[in-house]
This record gives C-alpha cells, sequence and structure tokens, in this order.
C-alpha cells in the first residue's frame, strides 16, 4: 500500500482505518512498548527471566479479571459472548506462564492503571475498543520483546520453550485485536468510531504512561533509548 492509500485507509471510518490512525498517531507510544526498554521495566531492573514472566503472568490475570468483570454484566450478548471467551484464553495464557515459574501467585496491588481505566467502562463500544483493540495493540509489542529477549538468551530448551510459548500467546492476541476490529464495524455508527477511538488511544497511553513512570523509577529516560 502506497502512502496515499495508508493515508485514505486511515481517514476512513472502518475497522482498518481505526487501526491505521490508532498506530499512526500513537506511534511513540506504541515504539516505548515495542522497544528494549520495555523488558527494563517490565523486570525492574536489567532484564532477567523471573521477573520477566512474572510481569507477564500478572499482565494476563489482571485482564482475564477485567473481561471476567465484563462478561457479568454485559447486555450485548455478542460483545458478551467475545468477553467470555478472551476470559478463557486470558486465564489459559495465565497458567501457561505462569507453569515457566516455580512459584507464582497474583499480586495484591490492585489493577493498574490500565485495567483500571478499563474495568470503568460501561459502554459495549468502549469495552472493545478499549479491551479488543487497544490493549492487543499494546499486547503484540510487549510480547514481540518477550520473543525477542528469550530467542537471544543464552540457547537452553528453557529459553526456546518460551519463545516459542509468547509467539503463540502474540498470534492469539492478534486473532483477539481482529475480533475486536470485527465487533466494532457491526456496532460503530454515527459518532461511535470517535469514541472507539479515542477510549482505544487512551488505553495506549495509559500503558505507555506507566511503562514510563517504571523507567524513570530506575533513574531511566524513557525518551531515550534503542528505539
Amino acid at each position: 500500500m502506497g502512502s496515499d492509500d495508508a493515508t485514505a485507509a486511515g481517514n476512513e471510518r472502518t475497522p482498518e482505518g481505526l487501526r491505521t490512525r490508532l498506530e499512526s498517531e500513537y506511534s511513540a507510544e506504541l515504539a516505548l512498548l515495542g522497544s528494549e526498554r520495555f523488558r527494563t521495566a517490565a523486570a525492574g531492573g536489567p532484564p532477567k527471566p523471573e521477573p520477566l514472566l512474572s510481569a507477564a503472568a500478572e499482565s494476563e490475570h489482571a485482564a482475564r479479571t477485567t473481561f471476567a468483570e465484563w462478561a457479568a454484566d454485559e447486555e450485548d450478548g455478542g460483545a458478551r459472548d467475545a468477553f467470555e471467551s478472551v476470559v478463557d484464553q486470558e486465564a489459559g495464557h495465565r497458567e501457561r506462564v505462569a507453569a515457566e515459574l516455580d512459584e507464582w501467585t497474583p499480586e495484591d496491588g490492585g489493577a493498574g492503571p490500565m485495567h483500571a481505566y478499563l474495568r470503568g467502562r460501561a459502554s459495549t463500544v468502549e469495552r472493545i475498543a478499549g479491551g479488543m483493540v487497544g490493549r492487543p495493540l499494546v499486547s503484540l509489542r510487549t510480547h514481540a520483546q518477550l520473543i525477542d529477549f528469550f530467542e537471544n538468551e543464552r540457547e537452553t530448551s528453557d529459553s526456546a520453550r518460551r519463545a516459542a510459548l509468547f509467539r503463540d500467546l502474540r498470534a492469539e492476541t492478534a486473532g483477539t485485536l481482529e475480533e475486536g476490529l470485527a465487533l466494532l464495524g457491526e456496532r460503530c455508527g454515527d459518532g461511535k468510531w470517535e469514541t472507539a477511538e479515542l477510549v482505544a488511544g487512551y488505553t495506549i497511553r495509559l500503558a505507555h504512561d506507566d511503562t514510563a513512570d517504571a523507567l524513570r523509577s530506575l533513574g531511566i529516560d524513557p525518551d531515550v533509548g534503542d528505539e
């Protein structure tokens, strides 16, 4: 697709146009989440397998809880079915990541900024946009960084298995994104595309700001780094 075609697609009020606009307008935020600095933030210091796996398990647990809350009171039957499917997927993700750790239990420190925001969304379009579009656009970048970390760790059966695990999780997350875009395509009429874009974009921004804050707490400038 040429640049003019991409611009035209980004201006369309369509599922693909929404994705194009989000990836363009939040390119700086997504770049940080898709950089090596994300690994440092997630690990709370120099990236090592155990803290990265723990952070990943916590992220999957938070997502499962968010979608479970939505599924419990969602009135739109199609959206509710989608949320229930994501609950099962995220529970599976959590268990598969936790199995790589000797011991793991969820933290009691709250949902974190992104999931606290998502759990406050009441409308169907906002929930789909934030949870099944904005959040997966974040996760595709962060999963890619975990894949890269384990692929480049010294060659062991553990590192190869863990890289394969996150490749699988990333592929399944891409499926969630596609489903979310399709659901919005069925539900976004006049005015609702703007709402979807605002919520998805703010979800991305919150994930970025949380990562940036974690880096600052380590004495690292989030605006200066590898990418």
